[in-house]
């Protein structure tokens, strides 16, 4: 039976990324990413649900973020879900951590102009530690000027 093992995810990194190298030189980052729901709750109140995601990035990429994400920069991850176990030595129970391993990244945005660089580029995170989910500015529609695409602008 064949199975897939994807997510793709689009938030705010909680802190700046670690980075750290193994013995053979390879980058390895690590960084927290939040993520955001909107829901009304049972009296019709919106309330923000936010998801914390260890991302973990190898080689180039761990590099890539290492030098351009920043605390609160948002960004694409995209992935595969990966859960490891070890015995804690102290209590010898069982401990689990659930990972996203990032094959691909892309670099969305950080924080807006005059803003603070906490996360979802706000200064201050508010009473839920919510994003800031005002609509972007749209932009403007193309001008006359430019002209019509043609079968020549077209890369293929």
């Amino acid at each position: 039976m064949a199975s897939v093992n994807k997510v793709i995810l689009i938030g705010n990194l909680g802190k700046d990324p670690e980075i750290k190298y193994t013995q053979g030189g390879m980058a390895v980052a690590h960084f927290s990413l939040a993520t955001n729901d909107r829901v009304k709750d049972k009296d019709g109140n919106w309330t923000d649900r936010t998801e914390w995601h260890n991302i973990v990035l190898f080689d180039r990429k761990a590099e890539i973020a290492g030098e351009y994400l920043k605390k609160g920069r948002t960004v694409y991850i995209e992935g595969s879900i990966r859960t490891n176990s070890w015995d804690d030595k102290e209590t010898g129970q069982k401990k689990y951590r659930t990972e996203i391993i990032g094959s691909q990244m892309v670099l969305l945005g950080g924080p807006r102009e005059g803003e603070g660089g906490g996360y979802g580029g706000r200064s201050g995170a508010g009473k839920s530690g919510a994003f800031d989910q005002r609509t972007p500015d749209q932009e403007p529609p193309p001008s006359a000027a430019a002209g019509e695409i043609t079968d020549e602008d077209i890369p293929f």
